[in-house]
């Protein structure tokens, strides 16, 4: 039998198309380009050469003809637009830009985050060790990080593959997050941002600072897990780097040389003069102390607060607007979107967030024309507010009784430092504890204020900002009776519709 010269050719070029798509495909799978790879893609493209020469009079034939001619303009066209198309791919890809529309910003680092990697001075390298198919969610996050500091850098690590990493960070199960700067590393419990922030914050610091909280009077417990406690706070502060711990100064006689903050966090009776002295003195040594007083309560703190022009108010401050009517909380919860110059508020104010105290009182400096000792209102109430003097009696409404009452707008908290030489002394002063209570910690911007507070008590500024959000759980509740309702309406009212609908027409059209 004899083989036509087009015959030949044509299936040159189909085994030339085969062979080195075969090699294409097997270097893609090996990932690597062998020998036999090799053989495959040069024997194909030798044959698709030979088949182009042999048909080389036909192919100029068929582009002379009108035919060919719109089919060349067609080809031309579509390669143009696939280069077009690649050409958008490649510069997206390059300079990617997304839009976050999600209202808690979910998929955007939060500002703590961002000063955090600002101020990176040393190298963070963060591994995971394990087998990913598909999507690496940790790594589209560590993307993000690296586009803020390139001293971050990240690492998949199969354990299988390198069990000496594995052993050298001492890794016992497959998902295993470490994070390592220099000769200290961490092993990390999840990989959401607050926990990879934490992360870098525990391997970068040179030392653990601690914050102290007063005990014996009451006051608010960091083992306490229901509404009235502060174990939240105690989680909050410990992911950002800080020890927590209990003193009592009663026992101890004196605020313990390793707290860097005190917190009084709403005691219910009186601290002892000898409490208040040792606070006196920590303070007068470049100590940060922060009161939290609720109102009806006498901390017994007067001696420790005049020296720094603050006064506690003897009264309950109370909102009536808009705002406060629609939150649910009631007049005694007043809400705070007014800030005072200061780091403490800075973000919050040019973020426009909320925070509210759920029963305050006024916090004041006692002298506002003492230029000496300039206090910083932190907290501002708006106009529709007043201080309620003898709230605690009986009365049917909390009204707002001219020339007894204070009117609005009210300050709810203060700052004041210090300076004596190289000892920076600073006081944070708020009316309320039970706006960082494990109730409302989380709620509003309660959580970034509190420990915004902390961070500039702790002269780490450069933790001032505000958190990462957990998403909202939006949730419809319904009675039974607008359950009935829904479906009636969605069983047999909109079934109902679209059958009389299916009738009529078919009626109209027979």
């Amino acid at each position: 039998m004899k083989l036509e010269r087009s015959e030949i050719f044509s299936s040159a070029a189909l085994f030339g198309v085969a062979l080195a798509a075969a090699g294409a495909f097997r270097w893609w799978r090996q990932n690597e380009l062998t020998t036999p790879n090799k053989a495959m893609l040069i024997s194909g493209g030798v044959l698709l050469l030979c088949a182009l020469v042999g048909f080389f009079p036909n192919i100029v034939r068929f582009f002379g003809s009108r035919g060919g001619k719109l089919g060349t303009n067609t080809v031309v066209l579509t390669l143009g637009v696939l280069a077009i198309a690649v050409l958008v791919n490649f510069l997206g890809f390059r300079e990617s830009k997304r839009w976050d529309w999600t209202p808690e910003r979910l998929y955007t680092l939060s500002d703590e985050t961002k000063k955090v990697l600002g101020g990176l001075k040393e190298d963070v390298h963060f591994i995971r060790f394990d087998r990913v198919a598909g999507r690496d969610a940790l790594a589209e996050t560590m993307a993000e990080y690296k586009k803020i500091s390139p001293r971050v850098s990240y690492q998949l690590v199969d354990p299988q593959e390198r069990p000496d990493i594995a052993r050298q960070f001492e890794v016992r199960r497959p998902g295993d997050i470490v994070v390592s700067s220099g000769a200290r590393t961490e092993h990390l419990k999840d990989s959401d941002e607050q926990s990879l922030t934490a992360g870098i914050l525990k391997v970068t610091q040179a030392r653990q600072k601690s914050v102290c909280f007063v005990t014996g009077h009451g006051e608010r417990s960091l083992t306490d897990n229901d509404g009235p406690g502060f174990s939240r706070v105690q989680k909050d502060l410990e992911r950002e780097n800080y020890t927590v711990k209990p003193v009592n100064l009663a026992e101890a006689k004196q605020v313990p040389a390793e707290c860097d903050v005190v917190v009084v966090a709403g005691p219910k009776t009186g601290l002892f003069p000898e409490e208040s002295a040792s606070l006196e003195t920590y303070l007068a040594a470049g100590g940060k102390v922060m009161v939290l007083a609720d109102p009806g309560t006498d901390p017994k703190l007067d001696p420790l607060l005049t020296p720094w022009n603050i006064s506690l108010g003897n009264n309950l401050v109370l909102g009536v607007s808009r705002a406060e009517l629609l939150s649910g909380l009631g007049a005694a919860a007043p809400i705070v979107t007014r800030y005072g110059a200061h780091p403490i508020t800075e973000t919050l104010g040019k973020e426009q967030r909320m925070t509210f105290f759920p029963m305050t009182r006024t916090v004041d400096a006692a002298d506002k024309k003492n230029v000496q000792k300039p206090v910083t209102d932190l907290l501002l109430t708006s106009e529709r507010s007043f201080a309620k003097l003898n709230w605690e009696t009986k009365q049917k409404e909390l009204a707002f009784e001219q020339g007894k009452d204070r009117p609005g707008p009210l300050t709810l908290g203060v700052a004041e430092e210090h300076r004596d030489g190289s000892k920076i002394a600073r006081l944070v002063v708020i009316g309320n504890s039970s706006f960082a209570a494990n109730a409302y910690l989380p709620q509003a911007s309660n959580g970034d204020l509190f420990d915004n507070s902390v961070n500039w008590l702790a002269q780490d500024e450069n933790l001032i900002s505000i958190r990462p959000k957990s998403p909202t759980t939006r949730r419809v509740l319904l009675t039974r009776t607008q359950e009935g309702l829904f479906q009636l309406f969605s069983l047999v009212v909109m079934p109902g519709i679209v059958l009389v609908a299916g009738v009529v027409i078919w009626w109209k059209r027979r």
